[in-house]
């Protein structure tokens, strides 16, 4: 099913209805070609954010020492227990029994309307993408191979690498961009990934359980959960005055930009597009993010489809 034909393009398209904003956030837009482009400082000055490794390219060989080989176990051991691992963990104490721990079985079923359940619907349609020294995140919103990502994320480039949840490479050719929104259409190369389920941004509550997708810092097909904190919250991002956006508190870093924030029911409610930080060298999510809703994101995607 074409894009076209999931919002039926030959309608005039509507945003959502929002309340008057209560509160103002301010988001500078991030500089040219920043080493992350999706970090944004509300009220203090710009830092430098340290360079990220292209996560689209192959890794190089580690340089070991003691205290990286006591880093790197200490991660796998970390790996391992996030993913459920593989056999057991049994600890002996000088008394009583061993305690084992066994990985869930593969064929157990999910729970509906679960973190879990939302994030295995809607990975396999979220991307990886680099453009030059840039790194963010995009998911497919048709099956012809159209991707949604932010403006910012490929700001200068016409074309960019995508990278999928399974590890394939491809290809993107810009399609267009609008800065005012932070909305940009890319159109992959070879075989798309699944289309995301598009939800509706407008009715969404407060309190609200959400997960957000994407790479942040390059750590591809990363999930985080929170839930919405406001659903009217005004912000300046590029040149745009002022627009209304979904605040929330999943946790959203550098690479998140462009991702989806989505329900429990895998369905993209939004897209991620800034951070408010408190500055610093060290600085990095503090619980307040920002997504451009889903229904003003389609909206303008339209537009970006049909005059390019």
């Amino acid at each position: 099913m074409t894009f076209e034909q999931r919002f039926d393009l030959g309608a005039t398209p509507s945003g959502p209805t929002f309340l008057p904003p209560e509160t103002t956030a301010v988001a500078p837009r991030p500089e040219p070609v920043p080493a992350v482009p999706t970090r944004v400082h509300v009220g203090t000055p710009p830092q430098t954010a340290p360079p990220v490794p292209d996560p689209l390219a192959e890794p190089a060989a580690p340089r070991r020492s003691a205290m990286s080989a006591l880093l790197i176990g200490a991660c796998l051991m970390i790996g391992a227990a996030a993913g459920g691992g593989a056999g057991f963990l049994a600890a002996e104490a000088d008394r009583g029994p061993a305690i084992r721990q066994y990985p869930p079985s593969a064929s157990a079923p999910l729970p509906g309307g679960s973190t879990q359940s939302a994030s295995q619907a809607l990975l396999p349609s979220v991307v990886q993408i680099g453009a030059g020294n840039s790194v963010g995140s995009g998911f497919a919103i048709d099956d012809e191979g159209r991707i949604m990502t932010n403006s910012h994320v490929i700001d200068g480039y016409s074309r960019v690498l995508v990278r999928m949840a399974d590890g394939r490479r491809s290809a993107a050719r810009v399609v267009g961009t609008d800065a005012a929104t932070d909305v940009a259409v890319l159109e992959v190369t070879g075989p798309p990934p699944p289309a995301a389920a598009l939800g509706v941004s407008n009715g969404l509550a407060i309190g609200q359980p959400v997960i957000a997708v994407g790479a942040p810092l390059g750590l591809n097909s990363t999930v985080t959960s929170g839930i919405i904190s406001a659903v009217d919250r005004t912000a300046r991002l590029g040149r745009n005055p002022g627009q209304l956006l979904l605040q929330t508190d999943a946790s959203i870093n550098p690479g998140n930009s462009g991702g989806p924030l989505a329900n429990l029911d895998g369905q993209v409610i939004g897209m991620n597009t800034a951070i408010a930080t408190v500055g610093g060298p060290e600085a990095g999510n503090i619980g307040i993010g920002f997504a451009v809703p889903i229904d003003r994101a389609i909206e303008v995607a339209r537009e970006i489809i049909q005059n390019g």
